[in-house]
């Protein structure tokens, strides 16, 4: 597991904040918030992800038979608080073998959800909402729809992009089958920020797709 703050866009290394500047810098995409090293799987560490975001940590539930919470990662410092929020879930793909999925809520312009999808971003870009949706999910009571990022995106994963409460919501899987679960489950997002809840949630390992080793 990474232990120094990354580019959001690429995963590359950042300079740190001096004295003839209070932001982090990017060679290849400028002065950005940090990626910070994510955390592991535990309730503390969604306790200090909450505490800090500004934007919705969104998880399904009830989670799919087998899958489990594998991982918290975030953009942002102390003095920004967290602008993008990530959840990492791993469970047993619909064909054979183990699957992924990340959760991304993130503000306009971060371009996180970009990166873990594999394209160039910083958003989803233009047109990619033409057309139906190809899926539709509840995202906090709310119906939301999500249209698949598919020109541009690898071939090993599924990725659906839509709107919720002002910010991007990104969804990523691996394998590419594992998409079906965006598509077809009727996944309902709660935001964990929420306090009306107490779920117990159940960790598994960590998930090394945080890191951006993708």
């Amino acid at each position: 597991m990474r232990t120094a703050p990354t580019c959001p866009r690429c995963f590359g290394p950042l300079h740190e904040p001096n004295v003839w500047s209070s932001s982090w810098r990017c060679a290849a995409h400028g002065d950005v918030l940090p990626f910070q090293p994510p955390r592991r799987p535990s309730q503390a560490a969604l306790e200090a992800l909450c505490e800090a975001a500004r934007v919705p940590v969104w998880l399904p539930w009830p989670l799919p038979s087998g899958w489990l919470v594998t991982g918290f990662g975030e953009v942002g410092d102390e003095r920004s608080g967290t602008r993008a929020s990530v959840v990492a879930l791993s469970g047993p793909s619909v064909t054979h073998g183990p699957a992924d999925m990340l959760l991304i809520a993130e503000e306009p312009g971060i371009g996180l959800g970009a990166a873990y999808a594999g394209l160039p971003g910083p958003d989803p870009g233009a047109g990619f909402d033409a057309g139906p949706p190809h899926a539709k999910i509840d995202a906090r009571g709310h119906p939301t729809a999500l249209w698949c990022a598919g020109r541009g995106v690898p071939e090993d994963r599924a990725v659906y992009v839509g709107e919720a409460l002002g910010n991007w919501l990104w969804t990523v899987t691996w394998p590419v089958e594992a998409g079906c679960f965006v598509a077809l489950a009727n996944l309902s997002l709660r935001d964990l920020r929420d306090q009306d809840q107490a779920l117990d949630l159940p960790f598994g390992a960590f998930s090394p797709r945080l890191d951006g080793d993708l």
